[in-house]
């Protein structure tokens, strides 16, 4: 994690998000080492909390993440978390939530981008950050 942690430490978070459930797996370390906290976004109806939702299209139908309504501070520098970069619609949904909490995504760092797919280009603002292209 130490590799991501550097790749994240420029961009000087106040805050990681990390998307379910492998981004938790990466997400989790990575605020540790840099020693920041750690909101999580789930699926529907796994949160224990009053929850923001944020629908999102996949290839043949839609879904859906949440984040607990106040798991982000007004103003927070933030970035997103996750193993995989590959169409981009979880990553964009997530950052979505965050906005909402009027939070800033500083940028998105991932293990590994699929390079040959536009997921980058549905990111907007925020640099993205991904270990293995390929």
């Amino acid at each position: 994690m130490s590799w991501l942690a550097e790749r994240i430490a420029p961009h000087r978070p106040d805050l990681i998000v990390a998307v379910e459930s492998r981004g938790f797996l990466f997400g989790a370390p990575v605020a540790a080492a840099l020693g920041l906290g750690i909101a999580p976004v789930r699926k529907p109806g796994k949160l224990p909390w009053r929850t923001h939702r944020q629908s999102y299209a996949l290839e043949y139908g839609t879904d859906a993440l949440e984040m607990h309504a106040d798991a982000v501070p007004q103003g927070a520098r933030v970035v997103i978390v996750d193993d995989l970069l590959a169409t981009g619609g979880t990553a964009a949904a997530t950052a979505q939530l965050v906005r909402a909490q009027h939070a800033e995504v500083v940028a998105f760092a991932f293990v590994v981008e699929l390079t040959a797919l536009p997921g980058r280009s549905r990111l907007g603002e925020g640099a993205v950050e991904a270990l293995i292209q390929y």
